[in-house]
């Protein structure tokens, strides 16, 4: 990756700072495209607690949220501050009030249906999009309710690349995979600015593929760096992929007898 020297830092930071989503004025007043657009990873939240009452209607959320063959292939693990503490010996990230490990669950709906007998990859596939669904709707739900939020794969040992880890602690039986955590609270200050997005004409075409402008791409790589940097002052982008490096190995192997029930060969 290449490097960001002081002057690519500022330009790249102010870019970040002057970053917006881009709605028609039409519909600037929509209320809940509005709570979709200003939803934030909070990274720093109060000791404030969050009503049971307000939690039960975040999980509900999830548990209503669309999946394919409406087959819910989808667990949550529901956590206070005290129960996380509890179990894993360590506080929630952030200083947290609650948390949800969010997992891809094939191991449930086999015991009435067979949708994928034949095709682990495509069952494994489907249940990691149906609990990304239930994820984001739990994550829209908090934000619509004042509930700041973070999606978490690593931090912590809270995801994926522990995904090991958390069988164990969890018990889960084959099929049933930890995909992220989320961590809710009140946000404590102002929120953050929008992480650099990619424009739209980037990501969206029609017809064929296209492939993306390389300037573009290399000006997003540059705000990203130093984005991470702004946010992480005594780390760096390239660090934080290195861990996640060093850690998917391993978890490339432990998934594999999550998913399969068998070692890689």
């Amino acid at each position: 990756m290449s490097k960001l020297g002081p002057v690519g830092f500022v330009r790249s930071l102010g870019r970040i700072l002057r970053g917006k989503p881009q709605v028609p004025p039409s519909l600037a007043d929509n209320e809940l495209l509005r709570t979709l657009l200003q939803r934030r990873s909070v990274r720093s939240f109060t000791a404030q607690a969050i009503p049971d009452d307000v939690f039960a209607a975040i999980l509900e959320a999830g548990r209503v949220a669309p999946s394919s063959v409406n087959l819910q292939t989808w667990s949550f693990a529901a956590f206070t501050s005290e129960s996380w503490a509890a179990t894993f010996d360590q506080p929630l990230p952030f200083r947290g009030q609650r948390a949800v490990i969010v997992m891809g669950d094939t191991h449930r709906a086999r015991q009435v249906i067979q949708a994928f007998p034949d095709s682990p990859l495509v069952e494994y596939t489907v249940a990691v999009m149906n609990a990304s669904l239930a994820a984001m709707a739990m994550n829209i739900a908090a934000e619509a309710l004042g509930v700041s939020s973070v999606m978490l794969s690593e931090t912590g040992r809270s995801g994926l690349l522990d995904a090991a880890y958390l069988k164990e602690m969890l018990a889960l039986p084959v099929g049933v995979t930890p995909l992220l955590t989320i961590i809710f609270g009140y946000a404590r200050g102002a929120y953050p600015p929008m992480p650099p997005k990619l424009p739209l004409d980037q990501i969206c075409f029609e017809g064929r593929y296209r492939e993306a402008d390389p300037a573009v791409m290399a000006d997003w790589q540059a705000q990203m760096m130093a984005g991470y940097k702004a946010s992480h002052m005594r780390s760096s982008f390239d660090a934080q992929l290195r861990v996640y490096q060093a850690k998917s190995g391993k978890a490339e192997a432990d998934l594999r007898q999550m998913i399969f029930g068998k070692p890689e060969r």
